[in-house]
């Protein structure tokens, strides 16, 4: 079968969020899929078959599979739309977290993605000692997303892996106003749990991150940059209704065939 290794929320090859998409004409065994994963050592590998209408997908980390992932679904859209289905200007995913619409928007892919509820928590002792910052607001839904003061501090910060584990969420994200004339906030995202000690550019994080700025900045609109060492830009506006488009761009680095028999 064929693999592409695509890197996602980014118009430069070795930067953003790269995720490995393999389309398949039908499904192997999940522990084949999880072994594959592992062997590529991408924060994602994506899986696709083609359906009567659209394409199912689902994402493993090295570790598990999980339920929403945004770079691989950007990078999965790219696959099709640019390999697959060139004529066409959206691609259909049924996942585990729904239908996920993606649209061509010019340059970048849209992503049409359920936006995370969220509940203020106490701020923690335990979260300050995992991050090595103490932050000011702490917010949970899927993932923990607690809100510093300062992009630098997010920038600079080198957390406790195993304490970041013992906290709350899916996904430890640190996030804190822009520091720059085009960015709204600046994030990064620790998955410990996921078996992923950092997500370059993560996506479904902003499905949380993004309408809480939105809602502090009075925007519909939110520029967000991912302070990882690869970094990553995502654009995302709320759409209602529980919904939210995140848009970017990605950029093909290679493609493979598989030889192993899944």
């Amino acid at each position: 079968m064929k693999q592409y290794i695509v890197d996602a929320f980014t118009g430069r090859p070795f930067s953003g969020n790269p995720a490995a998409v393999c389309v398949m004409d039908r499904w192997p065994e999940d522990a084949s899929m999880i072994a594959l994963a592992r062997e590529n050592n991408l924060s994602e590998t994506a899986f696709l078959v083609r359906e009567a209408q659209g394409y199912r997908l689902r994402w493993f980390t090295p570790g598990t599979e999980v339920t929403l992932c945004g770079h691989a679904t950007l990078a999965s859209a790219f696959v099709v739309l640019t390999f697959y289905e060139k004529e066409s200007g959206s691609v259909t995913f049924h996942t585990l977290s729904g239908d996920l619409t993606v649209k061509r928007k010019g340059e970048l892919l849209e992503m049409d993605f359920p936006a995370g509820s969220m509940e203020e928590i106490p701020v923690t002792d335990a979260m300050e000692k995992a991050f090595g910052e103490r932050p000011v607001r702490a917010l949970l839904g899927m993932d923990l997303v607690c809100v510093f003061e300062r992009g630098s501090q997010v920038r600079e910060m080198e957390p406790d892996q195993k304490l970041l584990s013992g906290l709350p969420g899916r996904i430890q994200n640190a996030t804190a106003p822009g520091d720059g004339p085009d960015t709204d906030c600046v994030s990064r995202s620790f998955c410990p749990k996921l078996s992923i000690p950092e997500d370059p550019v993560c996506g479904s994080a902003h499905c949380q991150i993004a309408p809480y700025w939105a809602g502090v900045l009075g925007k519909e609109t939110i520029r967000a940059f991912q302070a990882s060492a690869r970094g990553g830009s995502l654009e995302c506006t709320l759409l209602g209704q529980g919904r939210i488009a995140i848009r970017g761009q990605a950029v093909p680095v290679a493609v493979c065939d598989i030889l192993a028999e899944l």
